[in-house]
């Protein structure tokens, strides 16, 4: 049996109050309580298997529509943007967030739509948001390019993230946190920001397996609440937020690759599970993400939102969807 331990950053106060920091069980990070390690006969099985979908996904070439947003990173205006897959541009009292940013395409990763601005656009981020360690929200190539364009950029990101993100840019600033607790943004921030649960894992190379923490990021500024969830499967993590935190007012919500159940519900919401995640933070408003821009599981590309929209229409959504072109200026700081 591995040894039992328990790791936070001992720096930054833990918002929960009795939370002792993230299980160990040796050195890997638990899911919660309970170690998570993906099985590699269901991968084996996955890639031997015929998509019951593989035609209708073949025929379905829908991607998102595209508009060109490189004036907003010159812009002092509050908004939000999606950038494709689990990457916003967010403004929140003049400050800037970017979040879980891959700006190029790479071996096994193409993006399906293209970028809505040059990356070189990408610019006056004052905090980088990075919710976990997988490639399709932690890209090398992104890293260093960003690093590079904006010298006063501070990473916000997980446990053991730091040297993994020097590797790929040796200058960059990098405060780590565990779930629950909040990042030191100096005296006089108009934000604070918390790292929380998600229920994901980690790995990159053959023997790192969960050795880097994944989560989500709660947002409080501007007298809102804005939650971006990050990788995550369906879990008790959504009510605990709730419970400490109270109603969500913007929910940032993955909603694709599900399919096939058997591999993919330990990893990720589909679009049923991700509006029950939604209705039980209380949501005011859910703009999802993860979806449309890679292809990563066996859905038809125009599904997850199809299906979301469904759930929307038939009054089974609390909060109001918000499914916005790539590139779209969201003026979240407006909505009721």
């Amino acid at each position: 049996m591995a040894k039992v331990s328990y790791l936070r950053n001992e720096s930054l106060p833990t918002v929960r109050p009795g939370y002792k920091g993230n299980k160990l069980f040796g050195n890997a990070f638990a899911n919660g309580e309970e170690l998570f390690e993906p099985n590699f006969g269901n991968v084996l099985k996955w890639q031997l298997s015929t998509n019951p979908q593989k035609e209708e996904k073949k025929q379905d070439t829908w991607a998102p529509a595209v508009v060109d947003c490189s004036a907003a990173f010159s812009s002092t205006e509050d908004m939000l943007v999606w950038l494709g897959h689990a990457c916003f541009l967010l403004r929140v009292a003049g400050v800037t967030l970017l979040f879980d940013p891959v700006l190029f395409s790479s071996v096994g990763l193409r993006h399906r739509h293209a970028l809505p601005c040059p990356p070189e656009a990408v610019r006056g981020i004052d905090y980088l948001l990075l919710s976990h360690g997988h490639r399709d929200h932690l890209d090398e190539k992104s890293m260093s390019l960003l690093a590079q364009h904006n010298p006063q950029m501070q990473v916000l990101s997980s446990l053991r993230m730091a040297p993994l993100l020097r590797s790929m840019a040796p200058s960059l600033t990098v405060q780590e946190a565990g779930w629950w607790q909040q990042y030191n943004l100096g005296p006089g921030s108009p934000l604070e920001i918390t790292y929380l649960p998600a229920s994901h894992w980690h790995r990159r190379g053959l023997a790192d397996m969960n050795r880097v923490l994944w989560g989500s990021f709660l947002i409080q500024g501007a007298d809102k609440l804005i939650y971006f969830a990050g990788d995550t499967s369906y879990g008790d993590h959504f009510e605990n937020i709730e419970k400490l935190f109270g109603p969500i007012d913007v929910v940032l919500m993955p909603i694709g690759a599900y399919k096939p159940a058997y591999i993919m519900a330990k990893s990720h919401v589909n679009p049923h599970e991700a509006a029950k995640a939604a209705n039980v933070l209380r949501a005011g408003h859910v703009v999802p993400m993860h979806y449309g821009t890679f292809s990563l599981s066996d859905e038809p590309a125009s599904e997850p939102l199809r299906q979301l929209t469904d759930v929307a229409t038939g009054g089974m959504l609390r909060g109001e969807l918000h499914a916005p072109a790539v590139g779209e200026v969201l003026r979240w700081q407006d909505w009721e």
